[in-house]
């Protein structure tokens, strides 16, 4: 259910990572595996995108590897808006993150969410809603641009102290459901251990693609997972058993 050969999600010294492009392709290469997709985080400020898409480009040529020239946008509108860059030509696959949560009043970030919580101002039912509201709006508006994966699902609802445990049934079918309609692919990520086995669970069930992520940010992680494996053995177990 989950193909091992490829890494859906590394970041450059473009960005968030430490390496360049063709350090990471080396190690791609290292790691055995077949395709490689690059996805550096961007916004309507980014200015490198040229040279960084023309990097993988020079990259390809170089490698048998399959590299997927892909950038991370950030979903900063209640109604699905993103940070896009200017251009988003060349990019062949698009993931969406949430690292702020938007509200009518604007961007909140999970720290000052988790005290809004603890202060009584605002119920984690209420914020998980809107998580999975604004997740489902975006990953629906980028599908028209480009392929889409969903970045780290509820890491945020992590980040703001509400554990995926609480998330009710009926939101964890909602965003499924916005992933399956859109097409959008969501990474299963070793660096934040997201998402957990009953959200892939509930994207396996309903037909969502799940693509193994590292999320490097250096060489030494491409292509190397454990978290992920664990979780692509308790899907083949729960097939076998179903």
């Amino acid at each position: 259910m989950i193909d091992l050969s490829a890494d859906g999600h590394v970041h450059t010294a473009f960005s968030s990572g430490r390496d360049s492009v063709s350090v990471l392709v080396a190690a791609a290469e290292q790691a055995g595996l077949a395709e490689l997709t690059f996805a550096d985080r961007v916004g309507p400020d980014t200015s490198w995108l040229p040279p960084y898409l023309s990097s993988i480009q020079r990259a390809q040529q170089r490698t048998d590897v399959v590299l997927r020239r892909g950038v991370e946008v950030e979903a900063i509108g209640i109604d699905g808006w993103l940070a896009f860059p200017a251009d988003l030509g060349g990019l062949e696959v698009i993931s969406v993150g949430l690292n702020r949560l938007p509200l009518p009043a604007g961007l909140l970030t999970p720290d000052a969410v988790r005290a809004q919580i603890d202060a009584g101002a605002m119920r984690a039912l209420d914020v998980i809603d809107q998580v999975v509201t604004v997740t489902g709006l975006a990953v629906e508006r980028v599908s028209r641009y480009a392929p889409t994966r969903l970045a780290r699902p509820l890491d945020f609802l992590i980040r703001a102290g509400i554990e995926e445990q609480a998330v009710p049934d009926s939101a964890v079918a909602e965003l499924v459901e916005a992933c399956r309609a859109n097409g959008t692919v969501v990474e299963i990520s070793e660096r934040h251990r997201l998402p957990g086995l009953r959200l892939a669970l509930a994207c396996a069930e309903q037909g969502v693609r799940l693509a193994a992520a590292s999320d490097a940010v250096r060489s030494g992680e491409v292509g190397h997972y454990r978290y992920v494996r664990e979780i692509a053995t308790a899907l083949e177990e729960e097939s076998v058993a179903a």
